[in-house]
């Protein structure tokens, strides 16, 4: 059955999904008349709410773009390459393969989302060209499974901003305790149980591919940069390893102060480590400069799509429809299924608003003001809200974006797989938020 399911899935994307660029314009399309005939709108606010909306994402798109291009470079050090053919030896069979991405991205991420996000995929294209007759397709969505469980992890937008002091929802709710959030046992139950059960699926998915698609070495193999004589002192100093040692180490004393002065983990501050790590380990600039090009161009995708994705967020949280549908789960709610109705809301919202923080301001707020009303869980409503947004990135492929740009795959040829993954993460993440 679930070969039969597998590959029915997968023939369903590969036939109908489109290019993640047609899929955004056609979303904006629908929140765009949806804001007229459900929120009484005129064209001229909806075209307003679009236009103000499509500029709010350029600081993140450049940071995704950074950490895309940063996560490349340091994959393709020759100390991570060495790494890799080592867990090659370890990962000889297809089952092992998928089974060591899928663990590798889900442990990664729970600690950052953003190293996760392009770590698990660069481990996968590498494993490809070293394992034999293992699904490329499937590697990559057992790479892209792990992104999700960043809203339950460390990095995890929601429970952090809600233990920060001065959040903005602090008057409603106060201060709440990573302790009563992530590291609380419902919390902890979802993240064991996917722990194991997204190795397992994925290693049954295997088992019902009769055609592998493989991924041929020499897509994949690098080409030596022709280094010749060093003539030029621009030469000598694109190629000198003093200089690249010497930007590296003031980059790391820089983040050895931000440490030493409380600062805490976040995208930038990653950025900023795989900026540098990279230099390091490429020995010099040069070096540096050559794998740069060969990964810049798996960005483009980024920067053109995340604007759409603003502007669509834009017109759904300006015109209402957002708070609406919010608002449209609450009204049904109980104590009891609040945070199930929370979890399937924000599962539905994320496909319009893909993102923690975005969608978290616009939806935040009723959720919490229902749980007050309803004498809800607070915190588990709050951590239900943050599972809903992660669980059908499986499905949306804005957070993809990353992964596909490195693999050169497109979204259809992963998105049947990590449909299969939407159905049994719902079950397990939806059957503890009403039992545990």
């Amino acid at each position: 059955m679930l070969k039969f399911f597998t590959n029915a899935c997968v023939r369903l994307f590969d036939r109908y999904l489109p290019d993640p660029l047609v899929l955004v314009v056609l979303i904006t399309l629908i929140v765009f008349a949806a804001g007229m005939l459900f929120e009484a709108r005129t064209p001229v606010d909806m075209l307003g709410y679009w236009m103000d909306g499509f500029w709010t994402l350029h600081t993140f798109a450049m940071q995704m773009a950074l950490i895309l291009v940063t996560g490349f470079i340091v994959a393709k050090a020759p100390l991570f390459m060495r790494l890799v053919t080592h867990i090659a030896e370890i990962a000889r069979t297809p089952g092992r393969a998928v089974l060591l991405v899928t663990l590798t991205s889900l442990i990664v991420t729970w600690f950052n989302w953003g190293i996760g996000l392009v770590i698990g995929a660069i481990l996968a294209r590498e494993l490809a060209r070293r394992v034999a007759d293992v699904d490329y397709r499937l590697l990559i969505a057992s790479a892209y499974s792990g992104f999700l469980i960043w809203h339950g992890g460390l990095s995890g937008a929601v429970p952090l901003t809600l233990a920060t002091p001065g959040h903005f929802l602090e008057s409603q709710v106060g201060l709440i305790p990573t302790s009563e959030t992530l590291l609380s046992p419902f919390n902890l139950a979802i993240v064991v149980l996917l722990l194991i059960c997204l190795p397992v699926t994925n290693c049954l998915m295997l088992r019902g591919i009769d055609t592998p698609v493989t991924l041929e070495i020499e897509e994949t193999a690098a080409t030596p940069t022709p280094q010749g004589a060093v003539t030029r002192p621009a030469e000598r100093l694109e190629r000198s390893s003093w200089l690249a040692r010497l930007i590296a180490l003031m980059g790391f004393a820089a983040i050895a102060v931000y440490a030493f002065s409380g600062g805490g983990l976040n995208l930038n501050v990653v950025i900023f480590i795989l900026l540098f790590l990279g230099i390091l380990l490429h020995g010099t600039l040069r070096r540096f400069l050559d794998t740069l090009a060969e990964g810049i161009g798996g960005a483009g995708g980024v920067l053109i799509q995340f604007p759409f994705y603003a502007g669509i967020m834009g017109m759904m949280g300006a015109s209402g429809l957002a708070s609406t549908i919010a608002q449209g789960f609450v009204d049904i709610a109980s104590a009891d299924t609040l945070p199930a109705l929370s979890f399937l809301s924000a599962g539905l919202l994320n496909i319009f608003i893909p993102s923690g923080g975005g969608q978290w301001a616009v939806q935040g707020p009723i959720l919490m003001e229902a749980a007050k009303a309803l004498n809800a869980d607070i915190p588990r409503v709050a951590m239900a809200f943050a599972w809903g947004d992660s669980w059908t990135n499986m499905i949306q492929p804005f957070w993809a974006l990353p992964a596909l740009a490195i693999a050169g795959l497109k979204a259809r040829d992963i998105m049947g797989f990590c449909a299969i993954i939407l159905l049994v993460s719902g079950v397990i993440i939806g059957g503890v938020l009403l039992v545990v």
